[in-house]
Parts: structure tokens; C-alpha cells; sequence
């Protein structure tokens, strides 16, 4: 399915590796030129070259940057003043007891988790209602409506972007500028298959008995009992971002597995 997307510039924050590289490259398959985003200037580009090498109908470009650092999300800003799609998929998260979390880590989630994101929204948002047109979409988790309590400090910042997305949604009344929030349940990202195979190091079973037997023991709430693969985040973004999708308007969309008991 063509999603209308061939020749948009996108956006997408944390795309070295995991959901946010995931995304890029389903982007990028609809010929959308991607700006890779990271903190290192070697692993960006490393990206670029293999989504270059892939899709050589687009253009990837190298948006390193800090953007937890505002010095280095306004120079991110000036080399890429405007964008269709933004993409806010960075983050941090940890397990950690709650009585752990003293008032330095707050902010430091705080500041990662929210504020970096809304400062790249803030940026780009006039710019899209200018157009009368343009995607942002947050990147969540099930534990955004769900906190299993291991990591409070997480949840709390994914809870909010689910009140910003809506927020911000409301300043697109009448255009054809979205603001969405994708919510995705356990993913295969490469450190969680890390921790798996570390898990059961000694076990002479194939990665995938690992990961069934990982889920039946430690998330049996799971209706599809496997890990969520990033490509499908990637592509349910890739639609989110199409024109296809317009209707779609400080939506919080699930792609949790199962995960969340709720009707809503």
C-alpha cells in the first residue's frame, strides 16, 4: 500500500537503534527522506549510510544531536528548520523501587522524557499549521495507562504525553496537522533480546523458547505471548503518518499485545 508519504522530511528522535530506527526505516520505504537522530555522531551515521544503501530514492540526513541539551536542540533547529513529521520516540526508562527515585532522577525523566519532546513540538508545530499539514506523534507505552509499579518514574513521564499529545491536538482544529500518541507494549529492541539471552544463558533452546518462556513466567498478560518486533511499531507509525490517517486526532493508539485488561 502506497501511504502517500514519497518525498515528506521526517524526524525521528532516538533512531540509531530499536522502535525509533524501526520507524525510519518503514518511513523511509514509503520514500520519506529521514533525519536520523542520536547522540553519537558515528552511530547516526552508520544509519544513514544503511538506510541510504537500502532506499536509494531518498535522502537521510545526519541530525545528531543531544536534545535533552537545548544548545543542541536549537542547533538542531537551525540546520532543520522544518520538517512534515516529527517523530518524539527518545526516551529513558529503568526499573527502579520507588523509594529509589529521589528528586534528581525526577527531573532528569522529566527533562528526557517530556520536555525535550515538547520543545521539538513546540519548534515545529507553527511551521506545519503554516503548511496545513504535518504529523507529530509521541511514543508512549502501555505503562503510560497501566504502570506496573517497577518503574514509576517512567510512567509517569509516558502518562504525560499522553496529556500533551491532546493538548497540542487541540491547536490543530480545522487542519490537516495531527497529533498522536502511540502506545506499544513489550518490544524486541536489542537490549531486551540481550537481557533474554542473558536470562537463560544456560539453556540450550532456541531464542524464541527463551522468549516464550520468558513471557509465560514474567508476562503471562500477554495475549500474544512473544514480543512485540519493532517493524510493526515502525509500520502502525508509517500509517499514523500517512494521509490515510487524518481522522486520527490526540489519539492515544495501542499496539500493546494485549497487554492493557481495558476496553479504553
Amino acid at each position: 500500500m502506497d501511504m502517500g508519504l514519497s518525498n515528506k522530511t521526517a524526524l525521528v528522535t532516538g533512531s540509531t537503534k530499536g522502535i525509533g530506527k524501526a520507524i525510519a526505516i518503514e518511513l523511509a520505504k514509503e520514500g520519506v527522506n529521514v533525519l536520523i537522530n542520536g547522540r553519537h555522531h558515528e552511530e547516526v551515521e552508520r544509519v544513514v549510510k544503511e538506510i541510504k544503501l537500502d532506499f536509494p530514492g531518498t535522502s537521510p540526513q545526519n541530525a545528531t544531536a543531544d536534545i535533552v541539551d537545548i544548545t543542541q536542540r536549537e542547533a538542531l533547529f537551525e540546520k532543520y528548520p522544518d520538517v512534515d513529521i516529527l517523530v518524539n520516540n527518545m526516551g529513558i526508562y529503568e526499573i527502579m523501587q520507588y523509594e529509589d527515585v529521589d528528586d534528581e532522577v525526577w527531573e532528569q525523566y522529566f527533562r528526557t522524557n517530556v520536555l525535550a519532546a515538547n520543545g521539538l513540538s513546540k519548534f515545529y508545530l507553527p511551521g506545519m499549521l503554516n503548511n496545513d499539514y504535518g504529523r507529530i506523534i509521541f511514543i508512549a507505552s502501555e505503562e503510560a495507562v497501566m504502570p506496573s509499579g517497577q518503574m514509576p518514574q517512567y510512567a509517569v513521564t509516558k502518562s504525560m504525553l499522553l496529556s500533551l499529545s491532546k493538548s497540542l491536538s487541540k491547536l490543530t482544529t480545522g487542519t490537516e496537522v495531527t497529533i498522536n500518541t502511540i502506545l506499544p507494549g513489550p518490544t524486541l529492541s536489542e537490549n531486551v533480546q540481550h537481557i533474554i539471552e542473558g536470562i537463560y544463558a544456560n539453556d540450550d533452546i532456541s531464542f524464541s523458547e527463551k522468549e516464550k518462556k520468558f513471557m509465560t513466567t514474567n508476562l503471562p498478560q500477554s495475549e500474544i505471548q512473544r514480543f512485540i518486533r519493532p517493524f510493526e511499531i515502525g509500520r502502525l507509525a508509517a500509517f499514523v503518518c500517512s494521509p490515510y490517517a487524518s481522522a486520527f486526532k490526540g489519539s492515544p493508539i495501542r499496539m500493546d499485545g494485549g497487554m492493557v485488561p481495558t476496553i479504553f
